[in-house]
């Protein structure tokens, strides 16, 4: 079960998550449909308002839309580490 810890980055409208675990490969995911087969993804992307995660070696970056609640995003991040990586 992994963990994610968020932080703020210089963008906005992204924030950085430490993970305890590191990835097995690069994690680029632009929309929905590119999650589709990827659980960790998938589950991240079911919070209304992501739209991109980038992922490499222990920190996972997940870009919002603008104005989106940063609340579930947060929550579906943290359950989708604690499941899926």
């Amino acid at each position: 079960m992994a963990t994610a810890v968020p932080s703020p980055s210089p963008n906005p409208n992204a924030v950085r998550f430490q993970l305890d675990v590191t990835l097995p490969a690069t994690l680029t995911v632009n929309s929905a449909d590119e999650a589709t087969g990827n659980p960790f993804a998938e589950a991240v992307f079911a919070a209304p308002g992501v739209a991109a995660i980038f992922g490499v070696n222990d920190f996972v970056t997940v870009t919002r839309s603008a104005g989106a609640d940063w609340g579930p995003i947060v929550e579906a991040v943290q359950q989708a580490a604690a499941s899926h990586l």
